[in-house]
């Protein structure tokens, strides 16, 4: 149970905290694998999603860093968290996957009624990774999954191209929880397990074993967080961000934030776009969305934007278009 002494964290608190964690109040000057390590890894089911998923977070960066990083293997793309393609840093990638291969098997095996025959598993390889990525550790390799060969077509052994599993389930957990804190706290135990798709009881028995701040939301539920992770003043300002497709903090594990307004939920989130949609950020939360067309940002507000805000996006839309061209 938290403390009776515990800090009241307003909506707004939290919104900053993500914002600062996920690298969206400062672009950081710091490498690609550890800015992943800071986020907490990046969906990327859409190749170009996570080259500008990182461009609105490091600065300076340039496309063919990431394609790089691919090749050099110091990032690595595989099926991991809710069995979606995730970039994250090479250091990151066999403790991820470790952590959740257990609980992600029993799920399937769960929603599907039944086990995979290697018949079975042969077809499904021989079409698409589907559920063949949690009884074979594969990842995703280039020139496949980059921003000039957007298909999802080319795939290794990850003991091959990242090298021989080095972790145990329990260094796996405890990393998963050690990230999604360093990356999207102060959250409850559900929000964790929600993102990692790991049970309760697992986050938990992890968190025993860190050392932790604790807080309360304004529903006066706990919030635990890791010690010396930014806090920043809710007076904070917020630039101007653009986000792609999938990006991590607009799903149901950071609502608790904010950054996404619940009235706009629906229109970023629908049976037309399970995917989302491109979206832009004033003063840390989605006003509308965008898209790249004929060497231009477009952008659609969900509202009147100040005057200040639509100069500012409108310097932002420049840099993105060009990073595009």
């Amino acid at each position: 149970m938290a403390s009776r002494e515990a800090r009241t964290l307003t909506q707004r608190e939290l919104n900053r905290a993500l914002l600062a964690r996920q690298l969206l109040l400062e672009r950081a000057k710091t490498p690609i694998p550890k800015a992943l390590e800071r986020m907490g890894g990046l969906q990327a089911q859409y190749a170009p999603s996570m080259y500008i998923g990182l461009w609105s977070r490091v600065e300076g960066l340039e496309r063919d860093a990431v394609t790089r990083g691919l090749e050099r293997r110091s990032i690595v793309q595989g099926s991991m968290m809710r069995t979606t393609i995730h970039l994250v840093s090479k250091r990151d990638y066999w403790p991820f996957v470790v952590g959740i291969r257990r609980t992600q098997r029993e799920w399937w095996l769960r929603t599907h009624g039944r086990g995979i025959n290697p018949d079975e598993l042969e077809e499904v390889l021989g079409q698409r990774l589907g559920p063949s990525g949690l009884w074979l550790d594969l990842v995703r390799v280039p020139p496949s999954g980059t921003w000039e060969h957007r298909r999802a077509d080319l795939y290794a052994l990850a003991e091959k191209w990242v090298g021989p599993e080095n972790a145990s389930e329990d260094e796996g957990i405890e990393l998963l929880v050690r990230r999604y804190l360093g990356a999207f706290g102060p959250a409850p135990v559900a929000d964790i397990a929600n993102w990692a798709r790991l049970k309760p009881p697992m986050v938990r028995s992890a968190l025993e074993r860190l050392e932790l701040r604790r807080f309360l939301n304004e529903e006066g539920k706990e919030l635990v967080d890791l010690p010396r992770a930014p806090l920043p003043n809710p007076d904070t300002p917020a630039p101007a961000r653009f986000l792609p497709v999938w990006d991590a903090t607009l799903l149901v594990h950071a609502r608790r934030t904010g950054i996404l307004p619940e009235r706009y939920r629906p229109r970023v989130f629908n049976v037309r776009t399970p995917h989302s949609v491109n979206t832009f950020l004033v003063d840390g939360q989605v006003a509308g969305t965008w898209r790249y067309e004929k060497r231009h940002i477009k952008l659609e507000p969900f509202g009147r934007l100040p005057k200040k805000a639509r100069a500012e996006l409108d310097e932002e839309a420049e840099r993105l278009a060009a990073f595009h061209a």
